[in-house]
């Protein structure tokens, strides 16, 4: 007969796995929008934080060296989840679940070496930041309470900055534009199912597009050659990408737990396109009646995460985890050139007291080889050989 081990007995186990889980991944996508928080049982809290930081380095088209453009990014994510009775759940997720950080220096096609101009020396630039607060209430269904279906609102938050500097931008050298913070909103919804003497938890979570409307503050200095003003301030719409997540989890024996974790992100959809950019463009045939994206990706995400946990005492355990991300194409955009990343992870929980617990986790990503291009497809850099890692930190607190 098969014995049982019940998923509080694995407890240690199952939050180690959750401390680093996503960093660096395609396109824009940073927290991987982790919601397993929520599933965990009875009242449950959490507060994690992320520190991300690679080595991107590569060669413009004349061979000049470019250094390390990857900024360290940071971001926390919090999370609170209760059961009103033995149906009914409640919780609210906060993540900060897209962003950038890139910034071009030395002597490059990707800095401004004109000597003339008020921005010598100025570096190609990004920087694009999010917040999410996520509503959630669950009904668990069936005499068991085996299955449950969740759902809610999100309110997300989005900004960001951009500056083009150097030659390899061609007529678009010194375009900058600044897209103000906007807050609108989207759902979320999923289906979970559980079997307790097995430890096994699967969930299959869903989240909408989130379509933003908000101002985009331009300056495009050599705009006058396409008969086009050189500044502008205008509204923008952007779209944040739909998503898909799976989580699974089962016990192996009385003390070990397998994880695996799979994100579908649809990058190819997204695009950031501020008007007077746009306008600029249209001015060559070659581009079309549409014109060019500032940002823009060829392909959707995938990202797959398996694990182990193995609870070594009552109140320790570690784990291990490998990674793939598919990123989001090759040529990829200049403002963040990689082709995804193998990963693998290594973690530990330590329960305190019987509620609380201190998780430590990192992870070293090892990034695809990619060729960067600006938006009307030219390649102008390769990038080879790329690394980073990424450290967490979580306390949490469960009691049953």
């Amino acid at each position: 007969m098969r014995a049982n081990f019940h998923l509080k007995t694995l407890t240690v186990a199952v939050a180690a796995l959750s401390i680093a889980s996503v960093a660096s991944a395609a396109g824009l996508d940073r927290s991987g929008q982790d919601i397993t928080a929520f599933l965990q049982d009875g009242l449950y809290a959490e507060s994690v934080y992320t520190y991300i930081d690679a080595d991107v380095s590569g060669k413009d088209l004349s061979g000049n060296k470019i250094g390390d453009i990857a900024e360290y990014y940071d971001f926390f994510r919090y999370g609170v989840k209760a059961d009103i009775n033995d149906t009914f759940s409640i919780g609210i997720l906060y993540d900060e679940p897209f962003g950038a950080a890139a910034d071009y220096s030395g002597n490059n096609d990707f800095v401004d070496q004109n000597p003339a101009s008020d921005r010598n020396g100025e570096g190609t630039n990004v920087e694009v930041r999010t917040e999410s607060i996520t509503g959630i209430v669950g009904a668990k269904l069936g005499e068991s309470k085996s299955f449950q279906v969740y759902g809610g609102p999100v309110a997300q938050r989005v900004k960001a900055d951009v500056k083009l500097r150097g030659t390899a931008y061609e007529v678009a050298n010194g375009y900058t534009t600044h897209i103000s913070a906007d807050q609108d909103y989207g759902w979320l919804a999923g289906v979970a199912y559980s079997k307790p003497e097995i430890a096994l938890k699967a969930a299959l979570t869903y989240r909408s597009e989130i379509d933003h409307t908000t101002n985009a503050a331009e300056s495009y200095p050599l705009a006058i050659l396409a008969g086009k003003p050189t500044s502008r301030s205008n509204t923008i719409d952007i779209t944040t990408p739909e998503s898909v997540n799976f989580d699974f989890q089962t016990g192996i024996n009385s003390t070990t737990l397998a994880t695996a974790k799979v994100r579908w992100v649809p990058w190819s959809d997204f695009a950031i396109v501020p008007s007077l950019y746009n306008e600029v463009s249209t001015a060559n045939p070659a581009y079309g009646p549409d014109g060019l994206s500032l940002v823009s990706y060829d392909e959707d995400q995938w990202q797959v995460e398996l694990g182990l946990a193995k609870r070594m005492t009552p109140a320790l355990a570690v784990t291990g985890t490998v990674g793939w991300d598919s990123g989001a194409g090759n040529p990829v955009t200049s403002l963040g050139p990689i082709e995804g990343y193998y990963s693998a992870g290594l973690g530990a929980k330590y329960n305190v007291t019987e509620n609380w617990a201190v998780s430590a986790g990192g992870k070293y990503l090892w990034f695809g080889d990619a060729e960067g291009q600006i938006p009307n497809k030219n390649i102008v850099s390769d990038f080879e050989d790329n690394d980073g890692f990424a450290l967490g930190l979580k306390l949490s607190y469960q009691a049953n």
